[in-house]
Parts: structure tokens; sequence; C-alpha cells
């Protein structure tokens, strides 16, 4: 359970906050698209990057020439946001209109994994992305994984929003000819396309086509 604290204090619609770490974990374990919040000498930034559970922390990795990497990985204080948008609300008025979202904020910071690691770490972070993907390919060489930082920030502080409900028109509205419903947004693959100079005979993957099965991606 998440305690609030002055930074996850939700002060605007506070029916939709989410104490439990499950829905947390659930959010994190189908969403891979996070934003790092954090200052520097030029200005605030919010950086997108893919981000990926791994029991009670997050991991991001990117390239160690990135400044925003390297800022994190020295220990500046950050923010993460995770959001999934599951659909709209289509209500009777502009005004009580709105979107389906399950958002989390964590604060922290973060951490550089060690050299020993690393690898086990991109590992986990590919499978999250492409489930038996590990398994075809060749190891990460040396120039690779020095070429790469990796980041754990724990998962200590944070807060949860859901928004899952029907309109709620006021009965005037109700009253009227417009239709109100929800509009499920769904998510899925489309057809796999080759790169240009992919040899001849190569046939599609399993982990692709596993995931061309499941119909519906991890984003």
């Amino acid at each position: 359970m998440s305690l609030p604290t002055s930074r996850t204090e939700i002060t605007r619609l506070r029916e939709k906050r989410r104490t439990d770490r499950a829905a947390l974990d659930a959010l994190l374990d189908s969403t891979r698209v996070g934003h790092f919040a954090l200052s520097s000498a030029a200005g605030p930034r919010v950086v997108p990057t893919a981000v990926v559970r791994d029991g009670d922390r997050v991991l991001a990795h990117g390239s160690t020439g990135s400044p925003w990497i390297q800022a994190l990985a020295g220990g500046v204080p950050t923010c993460l946001a995770v959001t999934a948008v599951d659909g709209l609300v289509v209500a009777r008025s502009a005004f009580e209109s709105s979107i389906h979202y399950r958002s989390a904020v964590l604060f922290g910071t973060c951490a550089a994994l060690t050299e020993a690691a690393k690898p086990a770490a991109l590992d986990l972070i590919t499978e999250a992305l492409l489930p038996g993907r590990v398994a075809e390919l060749r190891r990460p060489s040396a120039k690779e994984l020095a070429a790469t930082l990796v980041l754990a920030m724990p998962i200590a502080e944070w807060s949860v929003k859901v928004s899952a409900g029907w309109p709620d028109d006021p009965p005037d509205d109700v009253a009227g000819d417009a239709w109100a419903g929800v509009l499920p947004i769904r998510g899925g693959y489309g057809q796999p396309l080759a790169a240009p100079d992919l040899r001849a005979g190569i046939p599609l993957p399993a982990s692709v086509a596993s995931a061309l099965a499941a119909g519906t991606p991890l984003l």
C-alpha cells in the first residue's frame, strides 16, 4: 500500500486514487513507455523512454553518452510518469467528456547497475518488449555493453490514479437526445515488415509470430 506524502497526495478527484501496490504493478507491467522528469543546467526536461518493472524497481536504459542518462545515474532527483489510455468517455456535453486512463507517478532517484548485473537486466528489458526474443539473438558484445547504462529506480514513493467510470451527466442532459457511453481503445500489431536488407529465406521468428497471435502489444 502507498501512504500519501506531500508529493503523492491527490488533491482533485480523490476517489480515483488507488493505494494498492497491485494497481501500480499492473500498470507498469502493461505499459512500456515512461517519462522521466529532471532539472538540469539547461532547464527542466522530460524524457520518454522504455521502462520495465523488475520486482520492486523500474529499469530503464540508454547510451552512456546521453546527458539525461548520465544525470539520472548520478542520482539527481527525478519523477517518473507512466500512463495508459484505455478509452474515451463520450458524455452528453464537452464539459463532462473525458478519457479512461491509468496513471502513476513515482518519485526518487536512480542508480546505475554494475557491469556484472547489466546483461541480465538488458535481457529482462528485451523479453518485456518481445517475449522469446532473447533466445533468437546473439549475445551483446563487450563494446555494446560498455556503451549502455542501465538504471534502476526503487518503487518506494508513488501515486496511482485510475479513471474508469461512466459519463457523469446532469439530469437535464440525460433527458436530452445526445448519445453517451464509453468507446474502448484496443491496440494491436500490424503486419510485420521485413527489413529491406533481410536475406531471402529467413522466416518470421517465433517471438514475432507469438506477439501477433497474442494480439495486444505492451506499449
